[in-house]
């Protein structure tokens, strides 16, 4: 059992490392889970990190190929991400935002450095929102509803962002793309 004050504490306190801390050796999957598990605040069991959604994120492009059976910094890195956001968003928009933070020169280094920024203060802003909700453990179902609030009005904003990027990345791909002559046209021009 959680009460108030623990999660406000792992809040304020538990966050995924820094790149230089993340493992500078390959680790093999049970590795990787094992240590996916201390990255991502948890409560449940059932919602770990299995190697099966590995192996579908590696499937569908959202984590690069393992090294032989191994998995290295990137790797944990995007895993860190992905187990994140799974929680609030589909894998096709994990994919985009992944791919667009990642565009040009930016590494997956400073991609993740700049997530655990965010993380950092959206997870200091909701142990500050709870400690300023009087009642505590008496109004857990005020509170519950409060904070499910913040995450549907956070999602929408979420959710309108996502929707502008991908309008925006189909534009720029109608844009490169070489036009294309309808069957009318092409007549015309003989």
């Amino acid at each position: 059992m959680c009460d108030s004050a623990s999660l406000q504490e792992r809040l304020r306190t538990q966050r995924p490392v820094d790149w230089d801390q993340l493992p500078d050796f390959s680790l093999y999957m049970d590795q990787v889970l094992s240590y996916m598990d201390r990255q991502v605040i948890r409560f449940d069991e059932d919602d770990g990190l299995t190697a099966a959604m590995v192996n579908n994120y590696t499937k569908s492009g959202l984590v690069p190929r393992a090294e032989g059976k191994k998995y290295g910094r990137e790797h944990l890195a995007y895993l860190t991400v992905i187990c994140v956001l799974k929680r609030v968003m589909s894998t096709r928009d994990m994919d985009l935002l992944i791919r667009q933070e990642l565009q040009g020169d930016r590494s997956v280094q400073d991609g993740y450095a700049a997530f655990c920024d965010s993380l950092d203060k959206a997870l200091n802003l909701t142990a500050g929102e709870m400690k300023s909700r009087p009642g505590g453990d008496e109004d857990l179902a005020d509170a519950a509803i409060h904070f499910a609030l913040l995450s549907y009005a956070a999602g929408v904003a979420s959710s309108r962002y996502v929707t502008m990027l991908r309008r925006r990345t189909a534009q720029a791909a109608e844009a490169a793309a070489p036009a294309k002559k309808t069957k009318k046209e092409r007549g015309q021009d003989a």
